[in-house]
């Protein structure tokens, strides 16, 4: 993956605000969302999302004198890219070796492993439903 094709910490705060508004939200509308409390000035926000925008990751539309920004991709498709990219990079491409990793180095309580077990289960059953 071309590393100017990646989202940084920040864009990924920036595109994680621009996905839970939906549609096209304003620079204001993902600063209100993003960092309620001003943590991030409106011209930075602002500044990273036209960055974003050069990467291909949102599209602008100026309306009067607001611009409004639409993802071109969804989050679920962002995730899979950079979990692809990990899991070949760090893992050489095993997923079983990442879940191993994941599983062995976290401090998992026993809901979560129910949890992890109801998850690999209904994997299972629609991979044996998709065989007949």
């Amino acid at each position: 993956m071309n590393p100017s094709r990646k989202l940084s910490p920040a864009e990924w705060e920036i595109m994680e605000a621009v996905w839970d508004l939906e549609g096209s939200p304003s620079v204001r509308d993902v600063v209100n969302r993003a960092y309620p409390k001003g943590e991030k000035a409106y011209t930075t926000v602002q500044t990273v999302m036209n960055t974003i925008e050069k990467k291909g990751f949102l599209k602008r539309k100026k309306i009067g004198l607001v611009n409004f920004y639409t993802p071109t991709r969804s989050r679920g498709d962002m995730v899979r890219k950079e979990l692809t990219t990990l899991v070949s990079r760090i893992f050489n491409g095993s997923v079983p070796a990442m879940a191993n990793f994941l599983l062995n180095s976290e401090n998992l309580n026993m809901e979560e492993i129910e949890s992890i077990k109801a998850l690999l289960a209904s994997k299972e059953k629609e991979l044996k439903g998709r065989r007949r």
